[in-house]
């Protein structure tokens, strides 16, 4: 049966769906001035308020759109998404929402500065933080933590290189917790600052002091775990608070730029109990996350750009959502001095001073990493060898020379000891395959990656 339902309550309707399975953030950022223009022919007609908006809800939210625009009507058969300024009478309406939503989670001046209580930064939250495929296991094991602190996933060691946003994750957990659950005592440190904090106390004789202060949190954040590399006495601190926090249900957090296997200097019996609970790797932003967290940037600085610009900076920056974020606040900050939306060129040409250069390695260099990290000689990757434990390492070197720097196929032949280029072919495939299902091998590229 064919039900009818006007415009602002259909979408109204379907909002509060999608609203349900998106953070505030997506939330915000794709749906913000939308609405339904008109229902005809069995087409729902949807204003957005940019090409950017339309292209990305077309393609991802659409299937979502449809299937809760038919549980009211079904009657209706697809969608368009139409560029199209709301009338100031629907956004006065319409807003009220967002609106409210943003001036609840506007924070007086005070709240911007650090909590010295906690070392918690009020800006990391997960409403501010983009999730894409690249980050969105951290993301699920944060949501599963904070609706059962020290029961799941504990500990939880997140890793990742440097810009890959593991801080504001974590500290987006304490954030989350220490406002829910304000019983909770949430702490947010460095490795680096517990190691100082540990010497200081035993140089001072008050290492009993120290250990009751870090006994009494129910959620202890750390960041930068490998700055305790071949520091044994702070290691086993570290490892009997752990033992202590783990056995009362208390919550631990880690973070770290390399998995706690591939830490140099690491006693092993801290790596068997960062092991036992969840570690998860947050890579570098996929293309379309690169483009969402630059959009919803500029969205925050109510700057506009169009979708060429935005994809020609996705392409340029490809790694470090810091040097992302930081050529995006160089548009805003030029684009409100010059009062316009900037061109491609004008981006260009910013790009071209602001941008941090890549950093150049030769084959050479890449043969020692490998050969040091696997613990062979530099010469026997680009011997006739067929041993097991060389074979192993000259292939990963030619995937790496492949995917990472685009080395032709008889060029990475004829530098690792003058080999066909079908036999490079082969090895590259062979990589590419065993990454499908070796997870130690994904383990020992991502280090092997880290050091280049």
């Amino acid at each position: 049966m064919t039900t009818t339902v006007d415009n602002k309550t259909l979408w109204e309707n379907t909002l509060a769906q999608i609203e349900l399975s998106v953070s505030k953030a997506n939330f915000t950022t794709w749906f913000r001035d939308t609405f339904i223009i008109k229902q005809e022919g069995g087409v729902v007609y949807i204003g957005v308020p940019n090409l950017f908006v339309k292209d990305w809800l077309n393609n991802k939210f659409n299937k979502s759109i449809l299937k809760y625009l038919r549980e009211q009507t079904d009657s209706i058969k697809s969608i368009e998404y139409i560029v199209s300024k709301i009338d100031k009478n629907k956004q006065k309406e319409q807003s009220r929402e967002v609106k409210s939503t943003q001036n609840n989670n506007e924070l007086p001046l005070s709240d911007y500065y650090i909590n010295k209580d906690d070392n918690l930064n009020p800006r990391y939250t997960f409403e501010s933080f983009v999730v894409g495929p690249f980050n969105e296991l951290a993301h699920a094991a944060a949501q599963a933590i904070i609706k059962q602190p020290g029961i799941i996933y504990n500990p939880l060691f997140i890793h990742g290189k440097t810009g890959h946003g593991k801080t504001h994750l974590i500290q987006s957990i304490g954030n989350y917790i220490k406002h829910s659950q304000k019983e909770k005592n949430v702490f947010y440190l460095t490795s680096e600052k517990f190691a100082s904090e540990y010497i200081g106390s035993v140089q001072n004789n008050k290492v009993n002091q120290f250990k009751e202060k870090y006994r009494k949190y129910d959620v202890l954040i750390m960041d930068d775990i490998q700055f305790l590399s071949d520091k044994e006495k702070t290691q086993e601190e570290l490892f009997h608070l752990f033992n202590t926090l783990y056995d009362n249900n208390k919550q631990i957090i880690f973070s770290s730029d390399k998995h706690p296997n591939f830490i140099p200097g690491l006693e092993e019996r801290l790596k068997s109990r960062f092991n036992q609970g969840m570690i998860v790797d947050i890579p570098k932003p996929d293309h379309e996350s690169r483009m969402q967290i630059i959009q919803n940037k500029l969205l925050q600085n109510n700057i506009g750009l169009k979708k060429e610009v935005v994809e020609f900076l996705s392409t340029t920056i490809d790694g470090n959502i810091r040097e992302l974020e930081g050529v995006v606040n160089s548009i805003v900050c030029q684009s409100k001095l010059k009062n316009k939306e900037l061109s491609l060129n004008d981006i260009k040409d910013l790009i071209k001073n602001s941008a941090k250069p890549k950093k150049m390695i030769s084959i050479k260099d890449l043969i020692k990493i490998v050969a040091d990290f696997y613990g062979i000689e530099e010469a026997s990757i680009c011997d006739k060898t067929r041993r097991k434990d060389i074979v192993k390492p000259r292939q990963v070197t030619m995937y790496i020379l492949r995917e990472d720097f685009n080395t032709s196929f008889p060029t990475i032949g004829s530098k690792l000891g003058g080999r066909d280029h079908t036999t490079v072919i082969h090895s590259c495939e062979k990589i590419k395959n065993d990454l499908k299902t070796d997870q130690l091998l994904l383990q020992q590229i991502t280090q092997i990656r880290s050091m280049l």
